[in-house]
């Protein structure tokens, strides 16, 4: 057994790692998945559903009593107004992205918020049609985009730019990108991407990205499924146009959570921008005047792109897990979370004869919480011993598991763990 086998058989390090690290481990405060013998499941796919927050269920009880208390009264009158509910997110969302209160709102789901901002975002006119994407792009991202232009009568295979790895590579260039945008130049209308690839854990260097679409003329977007809650954002200081993001991953609001949308301020105040209307996006001083004034009069904020009134039910859990962001703090989270990946990656390509690779950036300015392990061979086969051995992980066909150590409920033991069973399954003693 040579040293580093050694080191990872012994779990010690790895526990005082957990005992000293400055911002400790909330697992405490979440439900966690049992194995089929009863210990806790390894949970790393957090990138896929976080986990359940134990104060989540006395945010739902909470409105389910006021409900059956007050009924409509608790558009008012609950603890918690129904009528501006969606307000109570602002502040917390505004720091979590890095931007202005106005410029953020809960609302629908993250495909959803991306069709009503592509209404506004996408505008093309003569030559400048182009829309320039990465590769691979969440295929939903695609599914809309390609909807929106065939839906201005443009054909997505004259007019979607894709910009992919080089070959051999499995990561985007920065300067790829940059060079791109700027040879399309005034063709190009509208630049979205993931802020974090969602098959890669890549992190995109959006600033860089924005003042380069910019620069050409294009408005510029993200979708941020994968960047909040992981990594640290600055949404407005980086001038981003708009934004959407899920709110079922890294922040742990539960399945098909309400997702979050940011329009940046200069464009939210502008009421002559063209967008799809609904009565809540209505400025609310005259929103249920309805038949007196029948006029849309958006409200000079991120709120005017709401259709309809929002889900507080589905909302509920959002509360408890925001809450806990604000009381650790984005960037306490980002620290630990990189030493928890940098751990795991180094436990990981420290395995003599690992037949496997990471795919996932090692620089920490280019990737968050995931990393994405290819396999060689039979990757499901893979994956389904890894799942044996009580990890709970993702696969993306045909050879990705995708692993995501999460800085606000795994722990450095469990990387240690994982590591253990990859050299196991995986290594050259197999």
């Amino acid at each position: 057994m040579t040293a580093t086998d050694s080191g990872r058989a012994d779990p010690t390090e790895a526990r005082e790692l957990d005992r000293i690290d400055p911002v400790p481990s909330s697992r405490d405060q979440f439900a966690l998945p049992m194995t089929a013998s009863g210990e806790p499941a390894i949970y790393f796919c957090g990138n896929s559903l976080g986990l359940q927050p134990l104060s989540a269920q006395s945010h739902v009880d909470e409105i389910m009593e006021d409900w059956r208390r007050l009924g409509v009264d608790g558009h008012r009158g609950g603890r918690v107004p129904w009528y501006t509910y969606h307000e109570i997110f602002r502040e917390q969302g505004a720091r979590l992205v890095g931007a202005h209160p106005c410029e953020v709102v809960m609302m629908n789901s993250l495909t959803v918020n991306l069709h009503l901002l592509l209404t506004s975002f996408y505008r093309p006119e003569g030559q400048r049609t182009k829309f320039l994407m990465e590769k691979p792009a969440f295929p939903s991202d695609i599914y809309c985009v390609e909807s929106h232009l065939r839906s201005r009568g443009l054909d997505p295979e004259d007019h979607v730019v894709m910009i992919g790895p080089d070959e051999g590579d499995d990561c985007l260039r920065t300067d790829a990108i940059l060079e791109a945008i700027d040879r399309h130049g005034d063709r190009l209308a509208t630049v979205m991407m993931g802020g974090v690839n969602f098959l890669t854990g890549q992190a995109i260097d959006m600033k860089a990205i924005t003042e380069a679409g910019h620069r050409a003329g294009a408005m510029v977007g993200f979708d941020l499924a994968h960047a909040a809650g992981n990594i640290p954002l600055e949404l407005h200081e980086w001038n981003v146009d708009f934004g959407a993001w899920c709110s079922y991953k890294y922040l742990n609001a539960g399945p098909g959570a309400v997702a979050g949308a940011f329009v940046h301020q200069r464009h939210a105040v502008n009421r002559g921008l063209p967008r799809l209307a609904g009565w809540w996006g209505n400025d609310p001083d005259t929103r249920f005047r309805m038949h007196l004034e029948d006029s849309f009069v958006p409200v000079e904020s991120a709120d005017s792109w709401q259709i309809s009134n929002p889900p507080v039910l589905a909302m509920a859990p959002l509360r408890a897990s925001l809450d806990m962001f604000d009381s650790i703090g984005m960037n306490a989270l980002r620290s630990r979370s990189l030493r928890l990946t940098t751990y795991l990656r180094k436990q990981l390509e420290s395995i003599p004869g690992r037949r496997f690779r990471i795919s996932t950036p090692s620089d920490p300015d280019s990737h968050g919480s995931q990393l994405s392990i290819v396999v060689d061979g039979n990757a499901e086969q893979a994956f389904g011993d890894i799942e044996s051995m009580g990890v709970v992980a993702d696969f993306r066909p045909p050879n990705t598991i995708r692993i995501a150590p999460t800085a606000l409920y795994n722990t450095f033991e469990e990387c240690h763990r994982f590591a253990s069973m990859m050299s196991n399954a995986f290594g050259s003693s197999t």
